[in-house]
């Protein structure tokens, strides 16, 4: 699905440069390559400040915790997404309420959310999953009429914006995940929170390191999600490159798009989104035939998810049942992604769809 030997090849020498400058330093964590790693986000994303957390879903955790978000509360999210945009929400005792999708986007159907709001909703979670930008638009609409919070889940979507605004921008925070197979991917785990709210920032800076106010001093209980002096000073490098990589991304979309177009439902950019492609998701009924030929030639295609949140048994106790969300549970049963990353060649990408298409008969 990726090659991120090929993604280090031309950095390797700057990485061995920068991780013995660390080494020789003797210091590992909440370094300057941290702060400033912070600075660089928070100005990418046109934001005020920005938090380094040890992951994805600590930034979505910490988060919901910063807003007061509680036992009793109710948060809506999408029930089509990897478990960490719901499983944060329950981190906090909160209760996750899904919403159905947009069939073309694969984001949450902001048609869907406003029936799902009860006295007890304080939150959505917005998730902009494979890079594309959900309708930020509508969603903030919805929140300010009913006095939602709300935070953008773009662990898949760094770098893709809406009506020109970085996703983590327009949402009360935003929340990255910079795990390997991102788009801007550490060489481990890693997260980061964005927010033009100080008391926001504030919070999450204090609860990543134990709640510490001062030497051995606790303002409140905290957790253990620091960023380290390596995985920063890699992103600070990868940052660098991140709108070419993108554009690389999007280059192949755009060729999948042409040779596959008519053959299966191939991703949509709206107008007014601009799409990043951490995956490249077709849907068609004859998934499963697909599949089966990519697999014949050695490539790679992974189903991105085959259960909706609400059908998994983690999340049985919310008594969901099938045909609660028809889309979600259509597009579980119909998409797959292809490989794509910067350096995938055009050939291979040919290759790709050549098989998709053999196995359709088209």
């Amino acid at each position: 699905m990726l090659d991120l030997k090929a993604q280090h090849e031309p950095l390797k020498e700057e990485i061995k440069s920068v991780l013995k400058e660390i080494l020789d330093s003797g210091q590992f964590v909440l370094g300057p390559n941290v702060e400033s790693f912070e600075q660089e986000i928070a100005s990418y994303c046109n934001v005020r400040n920005a938090v380094a957390l040890a992951s994805g879903t600590d930034a979505l955790h910490l988060c919901l915790n910063a807003l007061g978000i509680t036992s009793g509360d109710e948060v809506i999210t999408t029930p089509f997404t990897f478990i960490a945009s719901a499983e944060a929400i329950t981190y906090v005792g909160a209760r996750p309420v899904f919403a159905d999708i947009d069939g073309d986007t694969l984001n949450i159907d902001p048609a869907r959310i406003e029936e799902k709001i009860t006295p007890r909703t304080r939150a959505i979670v917005v998730v902009h999953l494979f890079g594309q930008p959900a309708d930020m638009k509508e969603i903030m609409d919805i929140a300010g009429r009913h006095n939602l919070r709300v935070i953008e889940d773009c662990a898949q979507a760094f770098g893709a914006t809406y009506s020109g605004a970085p996703v983590g921008s327009m949402g009360d925070t935003g929340c990255f995940s910079f795990y390997p197979s991102k788009n801007l991917g550490a060489y481990g785990d890693g997260g980061m929170m964005v927010t033009n709210n100080p008391d926001i920032y504030e919070k999450v800076r204090l609860l990543r390191n134990h709640g510490t106010v001062g030497p051995y001093r606790h303002g409140f209980l905290g957790y253990n999600s620091r960023l380290d002096e390596i995985q920063a000073a890699i992103l600070r490098i990868k940052l660098r490159h991140i709108d070419e990589y993108n554009e690389k991304r999007r280059g192949i979309a755009k060729l999948y798009s042409s040779l596959l177009g008519g053959a299966v439902r191939c991703p949509v950019e709206p107008a007014d989104r601009v799409h990043v492609y951490h995956q490249y998701t077709i849907r068609t009924p004859l998934r499963d035939e697909v599949k089966k030929a990519l697999e014949s030639r050695s490539i790679s295609s992974v189903v991105y998810y085959p259960l909706s949140l609400h059908m998994q048994e983690a999340f049985r106790y919310l008594g969901y049942s099938e045909g609660d969300f028809p889309e979600s549970e259509a597009a579980a049963r119909e998409v797959l992604s292809l490989p794509i990353y910067p350096e995938l060649e055009p050939e291979a990408a040919n290759l790709v769809a050549e098989t998709v298409l053999k196995a359709l008969g088209a």
